[in-house]
């Protein structure tokens, strides 16, 4: 049934990608409620969990060890339009990172401690609270000759259909936005909210596990999260999707 109703949705063309559109515009007004609502958003407890993160000292470090408030002072305006600059290329590796591998390289070297896991509550809470604060800010990766490679091999990610189902990122996102999909409607696919609380989920996360996610509901083998592929993928969307404000910690269907 679910093949049926895709492969019907796919035989009505939308209107091509002119301009970015969040994917805000496509929710129903409750769920824009949560969002815009610090105090309803149930992703918003994150950001709280993160300045505790911040502020204090990092479970397993040494005895002494600098906290990230030590380093950088406060977030509001050390951090402020970080995330929008992100992913981009490490300096010290000459790899691509995203917000959230950079905050664990950070921990290990510079506090000297095991990071947080990817997809642990540690790390969604400080990459939360990181986003936060380039909240209302627009998307601004870094482009040209450095990251063209990563760029192409994103694009070919989001182009290359896969799975049982035998559908891309662009066939929907790309070809099919603003139509009805089994009662939701599909949207660009943008990626500045994340990480979102996702409703169908009952709990947060983080870009590369809606990648995941969508893989599996083309029923194809996802990636590794922080893998290469993502991680060209994030990058790819973030150009796409390039002045769209930041809307972190998002709410989402």
């Amino acid at each position: 049934m679910q093949r049926l109703v895709l492969v019907l949705a796919l035989l009505f063309p939308a209107a091509a990608l002119s301009e970015p559109i969040s994917g805000y515009q496509f929710m129903e007004p409750s769920t824009r409620q949560l969002q815009d609502d610090d105090f309803l958003n149930p992703a918003f407890f994150l950001v709280e969990r993160g300045r505790q993160l911040w502020d204090g000292a990092w479970p397993g470090a040494p005895e002494g060890a600098a906290s990230c408030q030590s380093c950088h002072g406060a977030p509001e305006s050390s951090m402020r339009g970080v995330s929008a600059r992100y992913p981009a290329l490490d300096p010290a590796t000459g790899k691509l990172v995203n917000l959230e591998l950079k905050i664990q390289s950070e921990i290990a070297r510079k506090l000297s401690a095991e990071p947080p896991q990817y997809e642990s509550a540690d790390l969604l809470a400080l990459t939360a609270l990181i986003a936060f604060q380039s909240r209302g800010m627009p998307l601004d990766v870094p482009t040209g000759e450095k990251v063209a490679g990563w760029l192409a091999q994103g694009e070919e990610i989001y182009t290359t259909r896969r799975g049982q189902l035998n559908l891309s990122c662009q066939n929907c996102h790309g070809e099919h936005w603003g139509q009805k999909l089994r009662g939701d409607t599909i949207s660009q696919g943008h990626s500045n909210a994340f990480p979102i609380f996702r409703l169908i989920w009952d709990e947060v996360g983080s870009l590369h596990r809606m990648f995941s996610w969508c893989m599996e509901a083309v029923r194809a083998e996802p990636y590794e999260y922080g893998s290469e592929e993502y991680l060209a993928l994030e990058l790819y969307l973030a150009d796409r999707g390039r002045g769209l404000t930041i809307e972190s910690p998002g709410v989402r269907r």
